[in-house]
């Protein structure tokens, strides 16, 4: 498992390694990070940045959230479904069983 750094690290670090005045080696070496994560966290913050196209940490959480939602929707939507089949069952009106009983006026009964 990759090991966890403060939140607050990574902008420090891109900002540096952005200036240029130092490998990216060192740079790495001097925070203690490995030199590919260094990598991806400039990648990281390129596509945030709109320097490189991408998903954006926004884009995905808005995506994840939205994909949970539909989901609850489409098993809510299920549920209804299976509700009204439930209880469209057997309960079809027909012209007989209306007017059974009751007088031949009424104009469904004729």
């Amino acid at each position: 498992m990759p090991k966890a750094f403060p939140a607050e690290l990574r902008p420090d670090v891109v900002a540096v390694a952005r200036l240029g005045e130092a490998p990216l080696r060192q740079i790495a070496k001097d925070f203690g990070i490995s030199e590919a994560c260094l990598h991806r966290w400039l990648k990281l913050a390129d596509v945030e940045d709109g320097v490189r196209p991408g998903t954006t940490s926004r884009e995905s959480a808005e995506l994840r959230e939205l994909r949970r939602r539909n989901k609850v929707l489409e098993q809510e939507n299920e549920m209804l479904r299976r509700a009204a089949a439930y209880f469209a069952k057997g309960r079809l009106v027909t012209p007989v069983s209306v007017c059974r009983g009751r007088s031949s006026r009424m104009p469904e009964c004729r």
